[in-house]
C-alpha cells in the first residue's frame, strides 16, 4: 500500500476527526452555558434596575406629597394669619370711622355743621366781647360802690382765684384761655406734654368750653354731646386749661355711677391728656368716684389744704347732690332735653 492510500484511507482519519468534533461540542456547550448565565445575570440586573427605578419613583412621589402637604400647611397658616391681620385692620378701621363720625373730625363730617359751629363760636365770642366792653365802661363810675359788697364773699377766700371767669374780670386769664382754645382748635399737638389736649378740637367743642368759662364762671352744666367720648373731650379741654393756669394745685374729681363708665372716663382722659394710670388715685391729679358723698369729703379736704378741686359729673347721674354745687369749680353734663334718657334732679 502506498503512502497516499494510507493517508486517504478512512481507517486512518477517523479517530482525529471525532476528537475535534467532541472538543467543538464541549466548547459550544460551555459557550451556551455562559450565554445563558449572562442572559440570566442581565435579566437579574434589569429586574434590579426596574425595581430601583420603581422604588425611587415611589420615594420621590412620597417626598413630593410630603412637600406639597407642608407647603399647603404653611400656606393655610399664612392665610389664617393674614385673615386675622385683615380682621384686626378692619376692626381698627371701623373704630377709626366710628370715632371720626362721633368726634366731628372725619372727612365724612358735614361741612355745613362745621361752618355752623364756627359761626356760633364767633357769635359767642362777639357777645363775650360786647359784655366785656359794657363792663369796662361801667367799671370807672363804680369803684367805690364795689368796696362795700367785698365782705359778703369773704367766707370762701381760697376759692377766689377760680370763682370768677367773666370776660370783664381777670383779663389776663381770659386772653390766656382764649389763646389756649384757639391753639387746641387750630394747632393741635397730638404728641404734646402731659395734661395738654392731644385730640382734634372742633369749634363746637371750643364753644362749649368757652361758655363754661366765660358765661357760667366755671360752675354749671353743659348739654351732653353725642357720646361719652365727646363729653370726655370737652372736659379734657377744661382740665388742660385749668392745669395750665394752676398747675398741680388742680385736682379733678369725676363722678359716675358704674365702674364701666368710670373706666371709659379713665381711658378717655388718658387718650386726650396723655396721662397714665399713675395719675389716677387718692393724692394724684385725677380721682374717680361712684358716689357723691366721698367725692364731697375729698373736695373739702382739698380746699382745706389750699388745693383746687374740679368736679366733673357724668350725664348718667340723674340726681346731683347739692353738696357738690358749693365748690368753686364743677362741670356737669346734662342729658339732651330733645332726647332725655333720665330725669336730671337735685336733692
Amino acid at each position: 500500500m502506498t503512502s497516499d492510500e494510507f493517508v486517504n484511507s478512512p481507517q486512518s482519519s477517523s479517530p482525529a476527526s471525532s476528537t475535534n468534533t467532541e472538543g467543538k461540542a464541549a466548547n459550544l456547550d460551555q459557550l451556551q452555558r455562559q450565554e445563558a448565565d449572562l442572559k440570566r445575570r442581565i435579566a437579574d440586573l434589569q429586574a434590579s434596575y426596574d425595581r430601583l427605578i420603581k422604588e425611587q419613583l415611589q420615594q420621590a412621589q412620597v417626598d413630593i406629597n410630603q412637600l406639597v402637604k407642608r407647603s399647603l400647611s404653611d400656606l393655610e397658616q399664612r392665610q389664617r394669619s393674614l385673615q386675622l391681620e385683615i380682621e384686626k385692620l378692619e376692626r381698627r378701621r371701623d373704630r377709626i370711622q366710628a370715632e371720626m363720625r362721633t368726634s366731628f373730625a372725619g372727612v365724612s363730617q358735614d361741612l355745613a355743621i362745621r361752618v355752623q359751629g364756627f359761626k356760633e363760636y364767633l357769635v359767642g365770642s362777639l357777645q363775650d366781647l360786647a359784655a366785656a366792653a359794657e363792663q369796662l365802661e361801667l367799671a370807672p363810675p363804680t369803684p367805690a360802690a364795689a368796696e362795700p359788697p367785698a365782705p359778703e364773699p369773704a367766707p370762701p377766700p381760697k376759692t377766689q382765684p377760680t370763682a370768677d371767669f367773666a370776660a370783664g374780670r381777670f383779663q389776663s386769664q381770659t386772653e390766656r384761655i382764649r389763646d389756649l382754645l384757639d391753639q387746641y382748635r387750630m394747632r393741635p399737638d397730638y404728641y404734646g406734654p402731659v395734661w395738654q389736649l392731644r385730640r382734634t378740637f372742633e369749634p363746637l367743642h371750643a364753644e362749649r368750653v368757652a361758655n363754661w368759662f366765660f358765661t357760667q364762671g366755671g360752675r354749671g352744666a353743659l348739654k351732653s354731646m353725642s357720646s361719652r367720648l365727646q363729653n370726655v373731650l370737652v372736659a379734657s379741654a377744661a382740665i388742660s386749661i385749668l392745669h395750665t393756669l394752676y398747675g398741680n394745685r388742680l385736682h379733678t374729681l369725676i363722678l359716675a355711677n358704674t365702674p364701666e363708665r368710670l373706666g371709659e372716663w379713665r381711658r378717655g382722659l388718658q387718650d386726650c391728656l396723655g396721662v397714665s394710670r399713675a395719675d389716677f388715685g387718692t393724692g394724684r391729679g385725677i380721682v374717680l368716684f361712684e358716689a357723691p358723698d366721698p367725692l364731697a369729703q375729698r373736695a373739702e379736704r382739698l380746699v382745706e389744704s389750699d388745693r383746687l378741686p374740679l368736679i366733673i359729673i357724668d350725664e348718667s347721674e340723674d340726681k346731683v347732690s347739692l353738696s357738690l354745687l358749693r365748690f368753686p369749680l364743677w362741670l356737669a353734663f346734662a342729658p339732651d332735653p330733645m332726647n332725655p334718657s333720665s330725669e336730671y334732679d337735685y336733692y
